[in-house]
C-alpha cells in the first residue's frame, strides 16, 4: 500500500524548528530518507514553497486565480513523503520526524488511480 505523510507547519514551527537547529532537524530527514531508500519504501518526498504558490476555484464558470497556498487554514502544507509499506511503519516513519512535535503530520492511504 501506498502512504503519503502530509508535514503542515507554521511560523510558530518554524521558529521551534530554528531552536531545535536546523541542522539537526534536516539530520533526522537524511536519516529517514537514507532508511527508506535502502529499503525500498521511498517513492519520493519534498519540500514545498510558498513563493509563487497559487490557489485556484471555478467562480462564475470562470478560474479565479489568488496568490499563496493559504486556504483558511492555521498551517501551510509544508512537505511531503510517499512511502510504499503499512500503515503501522508510515504512522512509525511520521513519528520520527521533529515536525510532529510541533504540527500534525497526516498519514493518508493513497486511493486506486483513475482510469486512463
Amino acid at each position: 500500500m501506498k502512504y503519503m505523510l502530509l508535514i503542515y507547519g507554521n511560523d510558530e514551527t518554524w521558529k521551534a524548528l530554528e531552536a531545535e537547529g536546523m541542522e539537526s532537524v534536516l539530520d533526522v530527514h537524511r536519516a529517514v530518507m537514507a532508511e527508506t531508500r535502502a529499503s525500498g519504501e521511498l517513492i519520493a518526498c519534498d519540500g514545498l514553497a510558498t513563493a509563487q504558490a497559487r490557489v485556484v476555484q471555478i467562480r462564475d464558470n470562470a478560474p479565479a486565480v489568488t496568490d499563496g497556498p493559504f486556504t483558511e487554514a492555521k498551517e501551510v502544507l509544508a512537505g511531503y513523503y510517499l512511502f510504499e509499506c503499512d500503515l503501522e511503519r508510515a504512522t512509525e516513519l511520521a513519528g520520527r520526524l521533529v515536525e510532529a512535535k510541533y504540527s500534525p503530520i497526516e498519514v493518508r492511504a493513497l486511493t486506486q488511480p483513475f482510469e486512463q
